[in-house]
């Protein structure tokens, strides 16, 4: 779970997801990757005396991206993700979303506001938005998938080990530099799978920066990836 200024909700975001691990009869780790220490966030989170958690950090901020790449890297599990921290998405997904990955034998399960089952509700801005950006990222990279942004997806720890040395994207766009660098190096069974979704404008961790100004970086950083991708073929070597 990547955080970022959440001192006052960081125990209770890391709480509720133990809770939904715990119950899932299986072997897990938590970790906590603060992004940054610009406030009491990470202090809180490692006195807060979750079991199996494990809480880093970094003396500056250096984007979600980043703090994705830094948590994955030290997971052990043969099945890595990372969620959001917050209460908009549903940890109670997760358990599913494991089924789909063995049922499927997935390399990749990525939470879809776009599957049939799921409960979605967000602004119209944000609707307009992101079914644009899918449309033009179906276009760009060719993966087949109704909806890359939504912060919570699975994958095979053999994924994480080949595509982690080259992804570069710290900030926006870290989702889709995952996704296609692995459909790149044939890791294609890419699934979704149902959440529930409530956001309201204004009140993610994004609205804090702009959320127009966002929307451009997402759409900047993507375009690298693609330039990277399908010009230099930097993900090649």
């Amino acid at each position: 779970m990547p955080v970022y200024r959440q001192e006052k909700n960081v125990v209770r975001y890391l709480r509720a997801l133990g809770k939904v691990l715990a119950g899932l009869n299986v072997v897990y780790e938590m970790i906590c990757v603060v992004d940054g220490q610009v406030d009491n966030t990470y202090e809180n989170a490692k006195k807060a005396k979750i079991p199996k958690l494990k809480v880093f950090t970094y003396p500056k901020n250096q984007g979600k991206g980043n703090a994705v790449r830094f948590g994955m890297s030290r997971a052990r599990g043969e099945v890595i993700g990372f969620v959001d921290g917050g209460f908009d998405l549903k940890y109670s997904s997760i358990p599913l979303a494991l089924e789909h990955m063995k049922w499927y034998n997935a390399d990749i399960m990525i939470g879809s506001k776009r599957h049939p089952a799921s409960k979605v509700t967000y602004p119209w801005q944000r609707r307009i938005l992101s079914w644009g950006y899918q449309m033009g990222v179906r276009l760009l990279f060719g993966i087949n998938v109704r909806d890359s942004q939504v912060g919570i997806k699975f994958f095979k720890r053999k994924v994480v080990k080949e595509i982690m040395p080259k992804l570069l994207i710290k900030a926006f766009a870290f989702d889709i530099e995952m996704l296609a660098v692995a459909n790149r190096m044939g890791f294609s069974r890419i699934y979704e799978f149902p959440i529930e979704l409530k956001l309201e404008f204004g009140t993610s961790s994004i609205a804090s920066i702009g959320f127009f100004k966002t929307s451009w970086n997402m759409l900047w950083d993507t375009l690298a990836v693609f330039y990277r991708l399908k010009i230099r073929c930097h993900y090649d070597k």
